[in-house]
């Protein structure tokens, strides 16, 4: 394996540095194309975020292929739209609510297709007809649980259901607070909350339980772009280490979830899926991005539960856990996650699915 530089592009339009849409990823793939021809690449496997590298793909002529790491966010109809957190309606009344939103919905979809066609004009491609062309209809890899998939009527043959595919830093070993009761981990986002407020929710509300609390800052001292308060003071939310807590920097979820008896995190859908493969349930908190989407999936799934922004306070948290604790369908649901995990290795299936497409010749 050799790595090369792809060319760095903004992606969010900002003030300083106004941009149309896929104006970047038109010039990102033309930066791109000579090094999909110099590897002689016989597969590309582009991120379903990287535009760019997909069109430089197409303008090869070379198979493509689109990396999901999470749920597949594309929508349907009567369904909550992607990230909304809302939970997949129950009742006919529910998906008649929801429809009410799907012709917003479709606009900007069809909005998207003509962004994305202008950009295929500009480098020399042919205009798609079908919506979410940046989504390879050559392979796509959907890298998470398929017990997090909404049952759908629009799956595509080219859509693969790999099982999500982890990966950590690593991290040296470290014991968890002494004592016999049930073990809580703490696990923030590394990039969400600069303020740490559900870090400092969760060791408050649970410094009284009779649980033991292993906490992680993940590096987030001093980082990040907590909000300012009184004379530019940073508005981080204090955070002591009650007794029944140990609180780190860093750790690996890798070597401390499979003894963990609940994962309190925001949903970030690696942690998530982490926890999940691990057999442990979840206390989501989703705060930004697609956290929200995830909580949903995870309590539709029946493995977690997820705490609105609202309540992440210290009593939130403290009343999620003890539900979570008290209620063994959760953990009996998480396992079911974790055994399906034992049967299916999602990099294996990753990897065969891209020899295949490379095989096949498309």
């Amino acid at each position: 394996m050799r790595f090369a530089g792809a060319p760095e592009y903004q992606v969010f339009p900002t003030r300083e540095k106004p941009l149309k849409p896929y104006q970047a990823a038109v010039l990102a793939a033309r930066e791109t194309q000579p090094l999909v021809r110099e590897v002689d690449a016989e597969v590309v496997v582009v991120d379903i975020l990287t535009t760019a590298a997909g069109l430089a793909a197409q303008l090869e002529a070379r198979p493509w292929a689109t990396l999901i790491p999470h749920v597949l966010p594309t929508p349907e109809p009567g369904r909550p739209p992607y990230s909304s957190g809302a939970r997949l309606p129950r009742t006919l009344v529910g998906r008649e609510l929801w429809k009410v939103v799907d012709p917003l919905v479709r606009g900007g979809e069809r909005q998207g297709r003509d962004d994305l066609n202008e950009a295929r004009r500009r480098v020399g491609l042919a205009p798609l007809e079908h919506l979410h062309g940046g989504i390879s209809r050559e392979l796509a890899l959907i890298a998470t649980f398929p017990q997090l998939e909404y049952p759908r009527g629009n799956w595509l043959p080219s859509m693969r259901v790999t099982g999500p595919l982890l990966w950590e830093q690593p991290s040296e070993d470290l014991e968890p607070p002494p004592g016999e009761g049930p073990l809580v981990l703490v696990a923030p986002s590394t990039s969400q909350d600069p303020e740490r407020r559900m870090l400092a929710a969760a060791l408050e509300g649970l410094a009284a339980e009779p649980v033991r609390v292993l906490a992680t800052r993940n590096r987030r001292d001093g980082v990040g772009p907590a909000k300012q308060s009184g004379a530019g003071r940073a508005a981080r939310a204090p955070v002591s280490e009650p007794a029944n807590a140990t609180l780190v920097d860093w750790l690996s979820y890798g070597k401390a979830m499979p003894h963990c008896d609940v994962v309190v995190c925001h949903a970030g859908h690696g942690t998530l899926v982490r926890a999940l493969a691990a057999g442990v349930p979840v206390v989501a908190c989703p705060v930004a991005g697609d956290m929200a989407e995830n909580a949903a999936r995870v309590a539709w799934a029946g493995a977690g539960i997820s705490l609105p922004r609202r309540m992440i306070t210290p009593r939130g948290v403290r009343l999620a856990v003890r539900k979570v604790l008290a209620d063994p369908s959760y953990r009996e649901r998480a396992q079911e996650f974790a055994d399906w995990a034992g049967r299916h290795d999602g990099a294996a299936l990753a990897a065969d699915a891209v020899e295949e497409l490379a095989a096949s010749g498309k």
